[in-house]
């Protein structure tokens, strides 16, 4: 017998590798069905043939991008909740997948902006970033690699100079051959894999770059700004999405997590450290072209200025400060050259 759909329902979803924890509620609030569903399309798609054009509410994580996006084609209304700012569910003593589902529909269905709503990227957007992260996963692990090697001959006295990561294998076989043959053998494996780091880093590099002049020309402005390579210009512009996402450029602050904690209560408000919400990567990479502007190499131009400002007021902490106020003054101005599609000016003129 053909089972009658359930409209106007409200569903929680707690996320699996290879199940889903599901609450469904009917539109007075009582829960009509709470059950699992494996992690396939076909699941999903018999859950909305269930429960059509529902207000679905899941978690952020591995896989609620393109469940959200296959959900939202559907016909249903998808909510991604921020699971850091969920303490509800986070600090509940009796925590499961089921109670978590079943707190997602309850709170989507009394207020969506309980769930603090997080929006994903296209999935345009995320095939490109994911090259960019295997990228960055690359020159993490090459890293790991070197430090390895390092350390290894460090500890039977042999010390190495500190040469550009490009080429160091390139640098630690001649001295290696020369005086220690028996442990250039031994560690002849580990430089092979950095050789081969490094060629497919320099790969992914050139694709990157072709990646920015080809499908987003955009990138060129915000290149144009000191201190900001291909990968920072691509990844700002495809984590933010649209550039009008923000009613005033100083927002973008606070998306990206570069602003103060505020813990005010009576006649007292202190600022804390920032909020470190949003994209972490992202955010890395700002604070490394901030580090570069304030650094030797910054050149003459306003951000720099500032940052040492800054830096000069000293106290505690005062140039780790100067180098998150840039960062966050950095998005700024890249989102700012990115809406009105005018080129960056080092150094404004008075007047």
């Amino acid at each position: 017998m053909k089972k009658t759909p359930l409209l106007n329902t409200t569903i929680g979803i707690d996320l699996g590798d290879r199940k889903h924890a599901v609450c469904v509620l009917d539109p007075a609030g009582k829960i009509v069905q709470e059950t699992t569903i494996t992690n396939t399309r076909e699941s999903l798609s018999r859950l909305v043939a269930r429960c059509p054009e529902a207000l679905i509410a899941i978690e952020v994580g591995s896989h609620s991008p393109w469940i959200s996006r296959f959900l939202t084609a559907l016909g249903c209304e998808v909510v991604v909740a921020n699971s850091r700012k969920m303490r509800a569910i986070y600090q509940n003593e009796r925590k499961s997948d089921e109670l978590d589902a079943r707190m997602l529909a309850k709170l989507a269905r009394a207020d969506v902006s309980l769930l603090h709503p997080i929006e994903h990227v296209s999935e345009r957007a995320q095939r490109d970033l994911s090259r960019i992260k295997l990228r960055d996963n690359l020159v993490r692990q090459r890293v790991d690699v070197i430090s390895s090697v390092r350390f290894i001959l460090k500890s039977i006295g042999i010390a190495l100079p500190s040469p550009n990561t490009n080429c160091f294998a390139k640098r630690v076989r001649p001295i290696l051959g020369d005086a220690e043959p028996e442990m250039l053998a031994a560690v002849e494996p580990s430089l092979q894999v950095i050789d081969v780091m490094t060629a497919k880093i320099k790969e992914l590099d050139r694709e990157i770059g072709r990646l920015c002049e080809e499908n987003y020309p955009e990138t060129a402005r915000l290149r144009g700004i000191r201190g900001v390579g291909p990968i920072t210009a691509l990844t700002f512009l495809l984590t933010i999405g649209d550039a009008q996402r923000f009613g005033r450029p100083r927002e973008v602050g606070a998306y990206l997590g570069l602003v103060p904690r505020r813990d005010q209560s009576g006649g007292t408000d202190k600022s804390l450290r920032i909020t470190k919400c949003g994209n972490a990567y992202l955010r890395r990479l700002l604070v490394g072209s901030a580090q570069y502007l304030l650094g030797p190499f910054g050149g003459d131009c306003d951000l720099r200025e500032h940052g040492l400002k800054l830096a000069g007021r000293g106290g505690r902490g005062a140039k780790k400060k100067a180098v998150v106020a840039i960062a966050r003054k950095l998005a700024v101005v890249m989102l700012s050259v990115w809406q009105n599609g005018t080129d960056y000016e080092p150094v404004r003129r008075a007047g």
